[in-house]
């Protein structure tokens, strides 16, 4: 009996253990969920970042346009997968990289400001975009790669500008209306937000 009960439950916890292992999706896979991100017209030629079966964060695919999109990281909940302009990468590589330090999220917006103002850090020039497109867990299935009730929202950098400069409130006027978040900051970006979908 002893031997049966120590059993079950080293086969418990096995099973405990395998439940919280992020499962890393092949790379083709990871490219395909990763392009959801992006327009129609610039997936096939997006660079996309994601990771290896060592969980390691590297580049799935070279890219031949002007997008750069990142897999969706097994170590989270839910679903979340980006599309950016190439010339966003220099802020989006210094963010991973302050957060693998171990930097809070309060923190990374102040350094890289720092580093901004004192050219340490370029950001573009001319307005460049960000898509989002996310999903609960409850409605992604990484063994089909499968998204349902998916939720894409766009943004658009535009370093230091504020509501003056651009016309835009500081909180959307109505329901997927543009707004200004991080007015006069480095971060200044324009927020587009549809309404959420409906859960089916």
């Amino acid at each position: 009996m002893k031997t049966t009960a120590l059993f079950a439950t080293l086969m418990v916890a096995g099973l405990s253990a395998s439940a919280q292992t992020p499962v890393v999706l092949p790379a083709e896979m990871q490219i395909k969920l990763a392009t959801m991100a992006a327009p129609d017209d610039k997936r096939d030629g997006a660079m996309v970042y994601g990771y290896s079966g060592k969980d390691e964060f590297t580049i799935l695919r070279k890219g031949t346009n002007e997008f750069v999109c990142l897999a969706d990281d097994p170590a989270q909940k839910g679903f979340n997968v980006s599309c950016y302009h190439r010339d966003l990468e220099p802020f989006m590589a210094r963010g991973r990289a302050l957060r693998k330090e171990g930097k809070k999220a309060g923190e990374i917006p102040e350094i890289r400001e720092k580093e901004v103002k004192a050219k340490k850090l370029k950001m573009p020039d001319h307005p460049s975009s960000l898509y989002v497109y996310s999903a609960r867990d409850e409605d992604y299935d990484a063994s089909t790669g499968t998204v349902k009730n998916g939720y894409l929202r766009s943004v658009v950098y535009i370093p230091y500008a504020t509501a003056e400069s651009t016309g835009l409130p500081l909180k959307p006027a109505a329901p997927g209306m543009p707004w200004i978040m991080d007015p006069g900051t480095h971060r200044a970006h324009i927020m587009i937000n549809p309404p959420a979908p409906a859960s089916k």
